[in-house]
């Protein structure tokens, strides 16, 4: 068994050691939540062959971990991280297994699977943010950015191969041994953090980790708006989630548009191999000397590759833009989580990543409401062959089905790379490393 050290007093190579073993852990449970979900998306269906019912799925998985992150984030403070993992990936594993017993006795219903979803994302607002904060206590600072990009490879992985590989076992074990497997990828990675041992939090302000929970609440509220650096890419994040939101909710539609469903699946593989690619970057460069730089850049990326993919109905052009941005999408992201391990107290990370998750997070319910009627009602009608665009703007992205939500593309695109200019203006922002010491 791993034995528990003080930070600074672990070698670097053991820490490592650690957090790759429990990385491990967490890719088994990954991949294992990705098939379940497939396979249960899939089973809605085949059987209700209504896309509302498979749409709440969605809905559900989302929003009870919204709402119970802030109350998460404080008690992630409070309990030892690595009970909270243990806590989370046994709650999800009972839930799985639960799921495959009442399939295998014939009893599932739809509604089953929304409580299911929605308790699986009440486990990953304790799992997601308790993970993020022990990254700080296992891994060195300097080593901060490529476990970073460690996590976000496990998550690439996770996309790419998971919906191959459920397409393939649906067939071979069928839904049921499905869900056998991914309730044993649970076990697996509860086995390798009861191995192991986490340090503890060393709290700098005294109090702070005992304060009662109606201002643990509020504490990460507080500790952000102190600081304006921190408070601007919380808002930066939130306004970028919200264009990425639209995006995700509209890039089916738009290319079944003008290809086949087939050809969907090719596009969304090469995506996600972007992804894998770009998490391999971050994990092995490390990412560059001034985090927020990287983020500022590659959210310029971001935007150029939405913008070029609204413009024409092609194939090559939707997969290249998808790929960009895809590859680009872990370096954002994992720096991001880099500057908030670096410059938050580790006593309080719980409280700061659960915030983050929270805010963010809230405005992509916002953004899958509204994409759908600005689509249909706004965009769409403006280039069909009469549409009030059809004469001009027409012509160069062209009319008819999809070239609506195209053009809402190259809005959001346009608008993606706006706020990031913006941010870049804002000094707090642009100089927070600099200006704000590390923890």
């Amino acid at each position: 068994m791993f034995k528990k050290s003080k930070i600074g007093q672990t070698p670097i190579s053991s820490s490592m050691r650690v957090f790759i073993f429990i990385w491990f852990g967490q890719l088994a449970s990954l991949i294992g939540s990705a098939l379940t979900n497939f396979a249960l998306g899939v089973w809605v269906y085949q059987r209700s062959e209504s896309v509302t019912l498979f749409a709440l799925i969605s809905l559900s998985g989302t929003l009870p971990g919204i709402l119970i992150s802030p109350v998460a984030g404080v008690l992630i403070d409070r309990w030892n991280r690595r009970q909270v993992m243990l806590l989370a990936n046994l709650g999800a594993g009972l839930g799985t297994l639960a799921i495959a017993i009442l399939l295998f006795v014939g009893q599932l219903k739809i509604w089953h699977l929304y409580l299911f979803t929605a308790s699986n994302s009440t486990w990953s607002a304790f799992q997601l943010p308790a993970y993020a904060a022990a990254t700080t206590l296992l891994v060195p600072k300097h080593h901060l950015s490529r476990a970073s990009g460690l996590i976000h490879l496990g998550e690439s992985i996770a996309r790419l191969i998971a919906p191959i590989l459920a397409g393939i076992l649906i067939v071979v074990i069928k839904i049921q041994g499905v869900l056998q497997l991914s309730f044993a990828t649970f076990l697996f990675a509860l086995l390798t953090l009861l191995i192991v041992q986490f340090p503890e939090a060393r709290t700098k302000n005294t109090g702070v980790a005992e304060i009662s929970l109606k201002r643990g609440l509020t504490y990460g509220l507080i500790y952000i708006k102190e600081r304006p650096g921190l408070l601007g890419l919380l808002i930066f994040l939130a306004t970028v989630n919200f264009l990425a939101g639209i995006v995700e909710v509209l890039a089916t539609p738009l290319v079944l548009s003008f290809t086949s469903a087939a050809m969907l699946g090719t596009i969304m593989s090469i995506s996600g191999s972007g992804m894998l690619l770009g998490s391999l970057v971050m994990s092995t460069w490390g990412g560059a000397k001034c985090y927020i730089n990287s983020v500022f850049r590659f959210m310029l990326l971001g935007g150029l590759c939405i913008l070029i993919a609204g413009l024409r109905p092609e194939v090559s052009l939707f997969t290249i833009s998808a790929f960009l941005f895809f590859f680009g999408l872990p370096i954002i992201n994992g720096s991001i989580q880099v500057i908030f391990q670096r410059k938050v107290a580790p006593d309080i990370q719980g409280r700061l990543f659960a915030l983050t998750n929270t805010i963010a997070g809230a405005f992509l319910p916002l953004a899958y409401i509204v994409a759908g009627p600005l689509a249909d009602r706004v965009f769409q009608p403006l280039l069909v062959s009469n549409g009030l665009l059809a004469g001009s703007l027409g012509k160069i992205v062209g009319i008819g089905p999809g070239r609506g939500i195209g053009l809402m593309f190259i809005v959001v695109g346009t608008l993606t790379m706006l706020a990031t200019v913006v941010a870049y203006q804002y000094l707090p922002l642009r100089l927070l490393e600099k200006q704000l010491p590390d923890a």
